[in-house]
């Protein structure tokens, strides 16, 4: 009977895939709430195939120990892999499989929940209301109708975020590497280059993936070509954006906002309940202190259909490799 042995699960996890695997024949479950790590690897013993989340790491240390211990499959419940060495997958001979589209409107819509919460302060007028505080004094947002918004990256996210905001009368750009001129002629969007669409933006949203192109890409240079007050927003990965300029662009008020779900160092943070105990990122806990920017933990993706999804993708997977399909080590990722 194969094992397959799921890291860093949450309550959701084991609710959507774990009962749908556990009612597949023939399949041993070992559902661990820990992430996969160095220290944690050998957990994996005796597993034909481990799946992992957005935070486990396998690097090809830990790849060589799976290996060794006969795993033959990892399959990510995730769109992102950047957080496993494809190339040292495939010398060691384990397939990688992942989940390339749950569902892009989960994101899609909490990229436009985040920034209409920071930009008419409803987070804020929450807390006043509740308190019997019905002041409206520090609430003034501004219209979206009539600005001009950026997307960065065109894939699916970003498209549906770009026709989402076309429906408030903005006028979109957008930039991407491989650009469709038909999809944009259509919905009236128009590509530029990103230097141009980050001197024209009063809102400028990311959604594309993390690669060494697009490490940083958000940083003190790109920063100061952006519109003066203008608004960023972060759904993709964190690592697109550099902190420590961030914050910087937030103390100049060169930035007027930030709607941040993904943050470069959030491994070990976001997923987990740190309420009783001190935050010792320093970069996160500054950006938590100014009152223009919204930070939430990776959910963007938390939808009752994206889990769906997520699930059937991550069983079919691998109930695949167990019927022997014919993937290639460490480049199954379409």
């Amino acid at each position: 009977m194969p094992v397959v042995t799921f890291y860093d699960t949450k309550p959701y996890d084991r609710e959507y895939i774990g009962a749908m695997l556990a009612n597949a024949t023939g399949v041993e479950l070992r559902l661990l709430e820990f992430r996969l790590t160095e220290a944690s690897v050998e957990t994996a013993r005796g597993s034909a195939a481990v799946c992992l989340f957005v935070n486990d790491r396998a690097d090809r240390a830990i790849l060589a120990k799976l290996a060794a211990m006969g795993v033959k499959h990892i399959a990510l419940r995730c769109a992102g892999f950047n957080n496993v060495d494809l190339l040292a997958a495939r010398e060691v001979g384990i397939a990688v499989t992942r989940v390339p589209a749950y569902s892009p409107h989960a994101v899609a819509e909490h990229t436009i929940a985040l920034l209409l919460t920071l930009n008419r302060k409803i987070h804020r007028a929450y807390n006043r209301v509740r308190e019997h505080n019905f002041a409206l004094a520090g609430l003034v947002g501004f219209d979206l109708h009539g600005k001009t918004v950026g997307i960065v990256g065109t894939g699916k996210i970003g498209r549906i975020v770009a026709q989402i905001f076309r429906g408030f009368d903005t006028r979109v750009l957008a930039c991407d590497v491989a650009p469709d001129g038909a999809w944009a002629m259509t919905h009236g969007i128009g590509y530029t280059s990103l230097h141009e669409l980050l001197a024209q933006s009063d809102i400028v949203s990311l959604h594309t993936p993390l690669t060494t192109a697009t490490h940083h890409l958000i940083n003190a240079d790109t920063l100061a070509l952006m519109k003066r007050g203008a608004y960023l927003v972060n759904t993709s990965r964190g690592k697109l954006v550099e902190t420590a300029a961030l914050i910087k662009a937030l103390k100049s008020r060169q930035l007027g906002g930030v709607a941040l779900d993904v943050y470069e160092e959030e491994e070990g943070v976001f997923f987990e309940d740190l309420s009783g105990v001190v935050l010792q990122d320093d970069e996160l806990s500054r950006l938590l202190t100014f009152p223009n920017v919204l930070v939430t933990s990776h959910q963007a993706f938390l939808t009752a259909e994206a889990l769906r999804e997520i699930a059937f993708a991550t069983v079919e997977n691998l109930q695949r490799g167990f019927r022997g399909a014919d993937f290639l080590p460490g480049t199954n990722l379409t």
